[in-house]
């Protein structure tokens, strides 16, 4: 996962100034050599950490303790505060132009992961309630315009191409047919090289040009750490770019690209991509990301991931059920799929406060999750209607029938029904017995 071995190492160093009634500048030094190595060796710029360690040195010297904040406390909340700063302070979100169609385009070095990031893109926009269009740009690479055709289609989102023509033209004509259609935004696919070259550069000026794109969006690889902040630097210097999309953050990638591209090029990072899946992009908030650099979880993020995932009027209904006893296996097969959306469970817990810095990637077996949560749902499916809402009426002879049904044992399906068991007593318990209302993850209560 992302940024682990620099928790590790920031957490370790801060341990240190525990017990501690007041900073003394020999502490804060002996700290800060350890936060330099850690930072250096997660592929940081030596430039950027130079600056950043003489700014949190600066503030912690001799600084009182804030209220009932232990000193280490008070570093890590300067080396949060400072972190968050770095990497931009706030979001920084899409302009829009202020007449339709919108021109977004996209570029970098082939493999960056340009095609499958368009469709995120277009998917998260989609989301918001317009109607994007992906072009096809990249004509050069093999299989890249039926890859993003492929793309756009499992995220419902609509693909101009032409053929391996010119890409200048393909990008001139995608734009009239958006504004002839009403297609907005339009989100160029671009070819990439293999290296940075003057061809590559010269096409994308051209695009430019031609199409004048609201935003240049330059996505690169978080895992090549310092590479991708040179990579970001030069484009900038060659094209002019507006924002920045990391990809792979979710990879075993140190953390230097994100935590230096902000400062070496003074562009923001505007997403990053958390894992394969197409609905894998996330808006990139510098405060929760040092937060998340720091072990201190992302509780905002995993509000935002169970309102995307779970249907308000569903949970509605949900409460309803239990007030009144009708939670069936079927109401549990959709939270069990619901739950799915959410992503990795080794992600959200990383985002609990508390648990962030507890969970290693190696002591969650994802894959072994997900088997059982679709050999679940086979049994779950392999059941009669009746049986899946009156779970009470399943004998030995009909958990048999159940089991064969689906390649499954009865000892799975005993296993099932004790799981889904125990979600029924625990949301009768959130309950309170159908007398205290339910808080909903929307900040809304139904009584």
């Amino acid at each position: 996962m992302a940024f682990e071995g620099l928790t590790d190492k920031l957490q370790n160093a801060f341990k240190k100034l525990s017990g501690k009634g007041k900073l003394s500048e020999a502490d804060v030094k002996a700290a800060m050599r350890e936060v330099r190595m850690a930072l250096l060796e997660a592929d940081v710029n030596f430039t950027v950490v130079k600056d950043f360690i003489k700014k949190v040195t600066e503030r912690a010297v001799g600084q009182e303790i804030l209220g009932s904040l232990t000193p280490g406390q008070q570093v890590v909340k300067i080396v949060n505060d400072e972190l968050t700063q770095l990497m931009g302070g706030t979001n920084a979100k899409l302009t829009y132009a202020p007449q339709p169609p919108t021109i977004y385009m996209l570029c970098g070095l082939q493999g960056a992961g340009k095609t499958t990031m368009a469709a995120k893109l277009g998917n998260l926009i989609k989301k918001g309630g317009k109607k994007p269009l992906l072009v096809a740009c990249d004509v050069y690479r093999p299989a890249a315009i039926k890859q993003l055709q492929v793309v756009g289609g499992q995220v419902g989102v609509e693909v101009f191409e032409k053929g391996q023509g010119d890409p200048v033209q393909i990008a001139k004509e995608a734009v009239e047919y958006a504004r002839y259609y009403g297609r907005d935004p339009v989100i160029i696919d671009t070819a990439g090289r293999l290296h940075i070259d003057q061809k590559l550069m010269e096409e994308l000026r051209e695009i430019r040009a031609t199409v004048k794109p609201k935003e240049i969006l330059l996505v690169v690889d978080a895992m090549t750490g310092q590479d991708a902040v040179t990579v970001a630097d030069t484009f900038n210097k060659e094209l002019g770019v507006d924002g920045v999309i990391l990809t792979k953050l979710d990879g075993d990638t140190r953390g230097g690209a994100a935590i230096s591209v902000r400062a070496v090029t003074g562009k923001p990072i505007k997403f990053a991509g958390v894992g394969e899946k197409l609905t894998d992009i996330e808006p990139f908030h510098p405060d929760r990301m040092a937060s998340r650099i720091l072990g201190m979880g992302d509780v905002l993020s995993l509000i935002e991931k169970a309102q995307e995932g779970f249907d308000e009027e569903k949970a509605v209904d949900m409460a309803r059920k239990m007030r009144t006893n009708a939670f069936t296996l079927e109401d549990y097969l959709d939270q069990l799929r619901q739950l799915s959306k959410m992503g990795s469970v080794s992600s959200m817990l990383k985002m609990i406060p508390g648990l962030a810095n507890k969970i290693k990637e190696s002591d969650i077996d994802e894959e072994k999750m997900m088997k059982a949560q679709k050999k679940n749902e086979a049994i779950i499916l392999s059941m009669t209607r009746m049986e899946r809402r009156n779970p009470d009426i399943l004998n030995a002879s009909r958990k048999r029938r159940v089991a064969a049904g689906c390649g499954a044992t009865v000892q799975d399906v005993n296993l099932l029904l004790k799981q889904f068991d125990q979600a029924r007593q625990m949301m009768k318990q959130m309950m309170g017995g159908g007398k205290k209302r339910m808080r909903l993850p929307f900040g809304k209560f139904r009584g």
